[in-house]
């Protein structure tokens, strides 16, 4: 099997959501400042396949016009409970996600970058498929919306790896899931 990881590279809020209930993301634009890409092109990088949640999936074509950007860079698997045929470059899959990861693992190639939304999250994270998270926490109170953590069956201890502080107010954890013996 190769040495693949599953990287959760995500925002949250200061109070743990990834989006509004209504799926607004305009509050993400409080961080943005010129050359500070916190992280991405390392992201970029280091990965060559991507896992999105189909509602993130559809958000992401709102946003940029019926584009999904991810496809011209990596790999991409929308993860969908409906039967949709590959388009684009991008497989929708509907099967296991265990299964999906196992396969993609035993293949040789980079990390696989995982994007949300929060029922992928908690799906990789009951079945512990996580080796990384990089989250940036946005100086932002949002009050409610769509939580990045729904809750796991699994108890999961971290390593953390690095912390990062940058002028905008945004800080990044990067932890690494301890294997346990």
């Amino acid at each position: 099997m190769q040495n693949r990881k599953v990287v959760l590279y995500i925002s949250m809020s200061l109070d743990g959501f990834i989006a509004t209930k209504d799926d607004d993301l305009s509050w993400l634009s409080v961080v943005e400042k010129e050359g500070l890409d916190y992280g991405y092109a390392n992201m970029m990088e280091r990965c060559d396949t991507y896992i999105v949640g189909s509602r993130t999936y559809t958000v992401v074509l709102g946003l940029t016009g019926g584009d999904f950007p991810q496809a011209n860079m990596f790999d991409c698997y929308v993860i969908t409970q409906k039967e949709i045929p590959s388009t684009n470059g991008i497989t929708f899959y509907n099967g296991d996600l265990k299964t999906l990861i196992q396969s993609l693992r035993s293949k040789n190639g980079k990390d696989i970058y995982c994007d949300g939304g929060s029922q992928i999250v908690k799906l990789l994270m009951d079945d512990n498929l996580i080796d990384e998270y990089i989250i940036s926490v946005i100086p932002i109170f949002l009050g409610e919306g769509i939580r990045l953590f729904k809750g796991s069956s699994l108890q999961t201890s971290l390593k953390l790896l690095n912390s990062e502080k940058f002028e905008t107010g945004l800080v990044q954890l990067h932890y690494e899931r301890i294997i346990n013996q």
